[in-house]
């Protein structure tokens, strides 16, 4: 950069020299009292400035356990300034658990919302690198000691933002790992950076847009799938604690809001809920789903809305936005996601690593300069997940029609293999989703002397609705190949369990179901 110092990391700064006066947050905690890009930037700085006084600089980690809220939002940028490093904790996460992560990546600093005080209390014993516990309410300190958010309002100290590089890392984000320490990727400012303009470019996000935020932000669905895009165009987003279909309904009302993502289990829920029969969506520009397969009938459900509906694809490693489906392609290709964005490359590979033809289903593969830098401390998982050449491997299946249209058939571990023929159960829920008396339904594997294994649908049941398993079974044999058929339905009262992204918790289903013994 020699000379000129490009304020990488200072997007608030930027964006508030350009449009001061335009709404940046609105908080749906405090009545939806609108936060301009000035405020923000402002709010950011002294935070900066409170974290430069307890030591925090150029790549120290700043750990941060909290329910979505604005200052968590402040401590992101703050950090940017800094060239701190932040590492969003997973809330849903136990002490045995928030310990190991915390030893993954020493933060210095760790902040803690008001829900989280008696954690944060437990913690201390085992985090000696933490040098200062910061809450961010006043009022509910795990210790008295503890600083207070608050104290920021003292720092009027000018921040000069750091001197960054496009690689130098911002947030380590840890994947939903389900055995094992979650892996913590690496998304510097470039990744995020490139993310931001591959959605706004190709998503044609602008300044007029809203997004509901109320998806939680320790994870990259909540960070970058609108919010880093639209304080880049200068837009807004509603930054609600969590998913509250209620909330989400009277923000879709009042005609707050023009953008929408979620997790399939959301939109579910509010599909399930009682507004849904009366609710206007014509305010909504885009309403996208990701994280996770979503069933048809979900999608069938909002296209009868008028809603052009559609599923994204995107893994916290790249992104996590990945492709897009032109609205005139909606209902023409369901459950395709459509084209690479804008600086993206995509392929698909066999087993043996040679390009599949059109309509072969292959492991994805991703390149550009979204994709994350690594994972934190673990050079060799880096090395099997990323080539020389920068292709992410991504563990996901896909398939490419002749049209040049992309659609995601599941993940590579999850395929069950049944007789030697490849079962994806995405599309097996997809159809036992369509039966009307079906709330959830997972797919597991289970072993077989025969067959090597089978597949088994876990099933929850719609409330009011009777669900006979055989009934279910005739219903899906019309829409799917014998071989595809789960050999077993089981009914179960309560949700399926998910991960903290939302999505079905296959493998704590296959311990209570398949294999008590490794629970």
């Amino acid at each position: 950069m020699n000379q000129f110092h490009m304020p990488i990391g200072d997007w608030l700064g930027r964006r508030a020299e350009l449009s001061p006066d335009r709404v940046a947050l609105y908080d749906a905690q405090q009545a939806m009292r609108p936060i301009s890009y000035a405020e923000w930037n402002g709010a950011a700085t002294r935070t900066a400035a409170l974290l430069r006084s307890l030591g925090v600089g150029y790549g120290d980690r700043v750990a941060i356990l909290a329910y979505n809220t604005i200052a968590f939002l402040d401590i992101w940028f703050a950090c940017g300034k800094l060239g701190a490093i932040m590492q969003p904790l997973n809330w849903r996460l136990t002490e045995a658990e928030l310990a190991a992560l915390l030893a993954d990546a020493t933060p210095c600093l760790f902040v803690y919302g008001p829900e989280f005080a008696a954690m944060a209390a437990a913690l201390r014993g085992s985090a000696p690198f933490v040098h200062h516990w910061v809450a961010l309410d006043s009022d509910h300190r795990a210790d008295p000691a503890d600083i207070s958010l608050a104290a920021r309002e003292t720092c009027t100290e000018p921040v000069v933002p750091a001197a960054l590089s496009w690689d130098d890392p911002w947030v380590i984000c840890y994947t939903g790992g389900t055995t094992g320490l979650p892996k913590g990727a690496l998304l510097t400012h470039g990744t995020i950076c490139f993310n931001a303009i591959n959605t706004v470019m190709s998503w044609g996000l602008d300044e007029r847009d809203t997004a509901i935020l109320n998806t939680p932000l320790f994870h990259t669905g909540g960070l970058n799938v609108f919010t880093a895009p639209l304080v880049m165009v200068g837009g807004a987003s509603i930054v609600c604690r969590g998913f509250d279909p209620d909330l989400t309904y009277d923000l879709i009302a009042a005609r707050r809001v023009s953008l929408f993502f979620g997790v399939p289990t959301m939109f579910i829920a509010l599909q399930q809920h009682p507004r849904w029969a009366d609710a206007d969506f014509k305010s909504l520009k885009l309403v996208i789903s990701g994280g996770a397969p979503c069933p048809l009938p979900v999608f069938e459900a909002f296209w009868q809305r008028g809603v052009d509906f559609k599923t994204g694809y995107g893994l916290t490693e790249a992104g996590p936005n990945t492709f897009w489906l032109p609205p005139a392609d909606v209902r023409r290709k369901p459950g395709a996601v459509g084209f690479p964005l804008f600086f993206i490359e995509v392929r698909l590979t066999d087993a043996q690593g040679e390009l599949c033809a059109a309509d072969q289903v292959g492991e994805l593969w991703v390149r550009g300069p979204h994709v994350c830098r690594g994972y934190w401390g673990r050079p060799d998982e880096t090395a099997q997940a990323i080539t020389p050449d920068g292709w992410l491997r991504t563990g996901d299946l896909a398939r490419r029609d002749t049209e040049g249209y992309y659609t995601i058939v599941g993940r590579l571990k999850d395929v069950i293999i049944s007789g030697g023929e490849n079962i994806y159960p995405a599309e097996v829920e997809s159809i036992l989703s369509a039966h009307p008396a079906v709330g959830e339904v997972c797919l597991i594997a289970a072993p077989d002397p025969k067959w090597g294994e089978v597949a088994v649908a876990v099933v929850v049941a719609r409330a009011q609705h009777a669900l006979d398993p055989d009934e279910l079974l005739a219903f899906a044999a019309t829409r799917l190949a014998r071989y595809k058929l789960p050999r077993r339905i089981l009914l179960q009262t309560d949700p399926l369990p998910k991960t903290a992204a939302g999505k079905l918790d296959r493998q704590t289903l296959t311990r209570w179901y398949v294999d008590p013994s490794t629970s």
